[in-house]
């Protein structure tokens, strides 16, 4: 069976970019999410809000290693970084006075990848 790959050139260079560092940096988080997202398109995480809601706490900060759905509440604040995330769920996140960041400006401010929880 052919194996296949991501075409999708943000993509790829993001994975590199997560290895290079977790390499760099001795930090597995980062080899962990780079896996996370070289899976197939099929098998990639999409996380609603509500389970983002019901697995953390305020002010933690959490990656999700695909995309971030609309659906549910957030009641707390929190730092979030994922790989893409729908309009819906970015209004959401602004409301709840959240922030919402992309993986490579969170491993800019946090390369050693301390203190942050990966939901899938």
């Amino acid at each position: 069976m052919k194996e296949t790959r991501s075409t999708n050139p943000e993509l790829i260079q993001l994975i590199r970019f997560l290895r290079k560092q977790s390499r760099e940096k001795n930090a597995a988080i980062w080899q962990d999410v780079a896996g996370y997202l070289a899976k197939a398109r099929r098998q990639r995480v999409a996380v609603n809000l509500s389970r983002i809601n019901r697995y953390t706490q305020k002010s933690d900060v959490i990656v999700v290693p695909g995309k971030i759905l609309g659906a549910g509440t957030l009641d707390h604040s929190i730092t979030i970084a994922a790989f893409s995330a729908s309009e819906k769920a970015k209004e959401k996140i602004a409301a709840a006075k959240a922030k919402y960041l992309s993986i490579p400006e969170l491993v800019e401010t946090n390369p050693q990848g301390s203190n942050i929880k990966i939901i899938r």
